[in-house]
């Protein structure tokens, strides 16, 4: 089927903690809407059968609970509600944004997934109604290519969002096309946690996931692009994931993606939105990983030099290291439970500094959840205090493979190359109860390579 994504520069409230009116809400939202319909039209004259938009992208971000409030549309939240806002406009009040995505669906035949305030009233006696007497939610809606609105997903993991509540229970929600069957959607933050975004693949065995996002890049581990393409791997499916473009706040990276191939753009220089159009195949069955190549554990030697371990924080988390020197080596380190294990080689010693790391335990900034990771990783500098750092660019292409004894089964490959562009692994998968990832010559100069392990029962 044909998929498009849009990485949307969104028009943003110069203010966005005032006060403001509907009229003026909706006037903001308009000219993010106008941006919206060019898109749609672009992408259903390349033939796209569903479009997805990013979070934020018509509101924008940084809102009280109060100042958001003239940006919410009031959305029905239950399954059982047929309706066509852009056919039925007079249904709801409040519903000026949805009428106009409804209007393009229906106008230009394309399924439309897009994200909104929303807001819903209730009642005191509701002990979790929040003391305005309204729930102000994230919100995921889908349109069918006839302006039928067929899914409302409230994002469950917030982050920072003081704008917004969470649901009550998360939603588990899905749409049929006739393209390629079913979508799931869930929001950004969602995609670290099990509920709902685990829950809701294994549960309805899902193919096809759309996601919007308004994330900002931290590297090494945890580029949208990167981590984008390491869920679609880990959970055999198809993403279309559609982020935000405000490269001064680090946001970018949307992208298709499916198991094997990715159609991205990461770009932190220019300016202005961009449209994505790819056509991928709809996954009907499981795709097994190849597992033919057996890792060795890593052979006791005699008295020779190990090399030093060394501690430094990366991604806020206190890592233990050792360095990557010479042309070819097996390396272990070890911390908590987790042991990770390296053997490469390079062609061509560059003055680059590698370094093999590893991390089990609960990570606190900006979130709390459960990391297990075995990282390769090209260092700021030359010095054992630079590895960790943020770093976009390498030239020493490195063949490896890399396992661990992972205590999960929730295990994100990454293989990030020089530039923020994507590679993918030789072979990947089970052995021996340690979780590997092998390939020979990156297309570019690696920049990451790493397991990262969610352990989800330990958040």
């Amino acid at each position: 089927y044909v998929a498009a994504v849009y990485e949307h520069e969104s028009i943003l409230s110069p203010n966005p903690t005032a006060l403001v009116d509907r009229r003026s809400a909706l006037e903001l939202m308009g000219r993010n809407l106008d941006i919206y319909e060019q898109q749609v039209v672009a992408a259903a004259r390349q033939g796209a059968q569903i479009i997805v938009f990013p979070e934020d992208g018509i509101h924008g971000f940084n809102f009280t609970r109060s100042s958001i409030y003239p940006y919410l549309d009031f959305a029905v939240h239950s399954d059982s509600v047929k309706w066509n806002p852009c056919r039925e406009p007079y249904l709801f009040n409040d519903t000026e944004v949805l009428q106009r995505l409804s209007c393009m669906a229906l106008k230009n035949k394309i399924f439309i997934v897009a994200n909104l305030g929303t807001k819903q009233p209730c009642e005191h006696t509701d002990p979790q109604c929040p003391s305005d007497g309204r729930y102000q939610f994230n919100t995921n809606v889908a349109f069918n290519d006839d302006g039928m609105l067929v899914a409302t997903y409230r994002k469950h993991n917030l982050y920072f969002e003081y704008a917004f509540d969470t649901p009550p229970e998360p939603d588990y929600k899905l749409f049929d096309t006739p393209f390629a069957g079913k979508f799931g959607m869930f929001t950004c933050f969602d995609i670290l946690f099990f509920e709902p975004a685990v829950n809701l693949i294994r549960q309805y065995n899902l193919k096809q996931v759309v996601y919007p996002t308004a994330w900002m890049n931290q590297l090494p581990l945890l580029s949208a692009v990167e981590f984008q393409q390491a869920f679609a791997t880990a959970f055999n499916i198809n993403i279309l994931a559609a982020n935000i473009h405000h490269p001064t706040l680090g946001m970018t990276g949307s992208g298709i993606y499916t198991p094997v191939k990715s159609f991205i753009y990461h770009n932190m220089e220019g300016y202005g939105g961009k449209l994505i159009v790819a056509e991928i195949p709809v996954i009907t069955t499981d795709y097994k990983t190849n597992l033919e190549k057996t890792p060795d554990g890593v052979s006791e030697k005699g008295n020779e030099q190990l090399p030093p371990t060394f501690y430094a924080e990366m991604m806020y988390d206190n890592f233990t290291f050792v360095p990557v020197w010479g042309e070819k080596g097996e390396l272990q380190v070890c911390a908590n439970t987790l042991c990770c294990y390296l053997t490469y080689q390079r062609a061509v010693l560059t003055d680059e500094l590698y370094a093999l790391g590893v991390f089990d335990g609960l990570h606190t900034v900006h979130g709390t959840y459960y990391v297990q990771a075995c990282a390769l990783v090209k260092c700021g500098g030359l010095s054992f205090s630079t590895c960790g750092e943020e770093v976009t660019d390498a030239t020493a292409l490195i063949d490896f493979q890399l396992w661990g004894n992972m205590s999960t089964s929730y295990i994100f490959p990454l293989l990030l190359t020089s530039g923020i562009t994507l590679d993918y692994a030789d072979h990947m998968g089970w052995k021996n109860n340690h979780y590997f990832i092998s390939k020979n010559r990156t297309s570019s100069g690696l920049l990451t390579a790493a397991l990262y392990g969610r352990w989800y029962e330990k958040d």
